[in-house]
């Protein structure tokens, strides 16, 4: 099971709702509004994203990086470097 399991109802609803800003962004371009109107619901789209997946980081690291380092070996050395990574990935987005 996925870290996250007990919480997907939560993340689907809130992705659902990213995605109807991001179509509210593309009408907005549609539309002709004014740049930084459209700038800022783009920035709040990118902050609600970070958000579900600054949750599902912790909820990887609660659950599945916390399980490996129990196993220990092989697992435990392949769950870090995975967590280290898409730490990375946030950091530079």
């Amino acid at each position: 099971m996925p870290g996250y399991s007990d919480y997907k109802t939560a993340h689907l609803a809130r992705l659902k709702r990213i995605e109807g800003q991001v179509r509210g962004i593309a009408k907005m371009v549609e539309d002709d509004r004014y740049c930084i109107d459209v700038l800022t619901q783009v920035s709040a789209a990118t902050s609600a994203l970070q958000s579900v997946a600054l949750g599902l980081l912790d909820e990887h690291m609660a659950h599945c990086v916390v399980e490996a380092a129990r196993e220990g070996g092989q697992e435990q050395e392949i769950k870090l470097q995975e967590v280290s990574d898409a730490v990375a990935r946030l950091v530079r987005s």
